[in-house]
């Protein structure tokens, strides 16, 4: 079966903000099928965000559970996390899932796996997907040396990760809280 490439995921976090952005290439082996696909969702009243990387269907099936276990928790982003991750890694059918999840509110944010992982970031940043190093090496400095907010410093990050990963595209979607 061909390889599926397929995004670029950066959650930053600035003083109050947060900030999830996506790019929108999806690529099979050497070609680029798609340029403009959404890979980040607002979730619970707009209060929770969340971007996937890896199979899109596998991701669309995590982020329904994931929603459910935010509407089963009323909300509560670290309970449902663990929760998700807990389901994900012990039920046969979802521990095939090939995809990983970052999930966001103001206070808290983590990458979630199908390995059980679930990782809270020391430094307000997260990147997955082919592009994931480029993108947070561009935040890492960005933070360190600028004053600008976190949305801005995920466009500039995403778009120097399009500059140097062949699966990451200029087509940028930003979510921010």
């Amino acid at each position: 079966m061909p390889e599926l490439r397929s995004t670029t995921i950066l959650l930053v976090k600035r003083a109050n903000q947060v900030a999830l952005a996506g790019d929108g290439q999806v690529s099979l082996n050497d070609t680029i099928i798609k340029g403009k696909a959404k890979k980040i969702r607002r979730l619970y009243d707009d209060k929770v965000l969340a971007g996937f990387a890896g199979s899109t269907a596998d991701a669309f099936s995590l982020f329904a559970r994931f929603e459910g276990k935010l509407e089963q928790f009323r909300g509560n982003l670290p309970r449902a996390a663990v929760e998700l991750a807990k389901e994900w890694r012990t039920d046969k059918i979802l521990r095939h899932l090939h995809a990983l999840l970052v999930v966001t509110d103001k206070k808290n944010s983590f990458l979630i796996s199908g390995d059980g992982d679930l990782i809270e970031p020391d430094d307000g940043l997260i990147a997955i997907g082919s592009g994931g190093p480029y993108a947070l090496a561009a935040a890492r400095a960005l933070l360190r040396f600028t004053k600008k907010s976190a949305h801005d410093i995920a466009i500039e990050s995403l778009s120097i990760a399009g500059e140097i990963c062949v699966f990451t595209n200029s087509s940028i979607t930003v979510e921010t809280l």
